[in-house]
């Protein structure tokens, strides 16, 4: 199965978890996601929700210099990406729920092959 369209679903939600605990800066975010089981997952998407969830004000950013290679933008989650965190939390799980109900009934009541 293609999970491109999956994963755009629910990449909003997926980030906002991985910095719900602890900040993290852009490529860090990618290995963690990837490390969780998405490795389908690209950079360059990542790094757009970034800007489209710091955007909407779901995430705040600072800046850590390095000395051992370029400043570091973190990002961190706010009060409102957390409620926005909580709500897709619930979707997710009302939603998946319900396909997963939907993909393991024996028969379907009314419905002829």
């Amino acid at each position: 199965m293609d999970t491109t369209q999956l994963l755009k679903g629910v990449l909003d939600l997926t980030v906002l978890a991985v910095v719900e605990s602890e900040d993290a800066y852009g490529y860090d975010i990618v290995r963690r996601l990837r490390d969780g089981g998405l490795s389908d997952v690209g950079d360059a998407s990542v790094y757009g929700t970034l800007r489209r969830l710091y955007s909407a004000g779901a995430l705040t950013s600072y800046v850590v210099p390095s000395e051992s290679g370029p400043h570091r933008k973190y990002y961190g989650i706010t009060p409102a990406g957390r409620a926005q965190l909580k709500q897709q939390r619930d979707d997710w799980t009302a939603f998946s729920t319900t396909v997963t109900t939907i993909l393991t009934k024996q028969s379907f009541q009314g419905v002829s092959a």
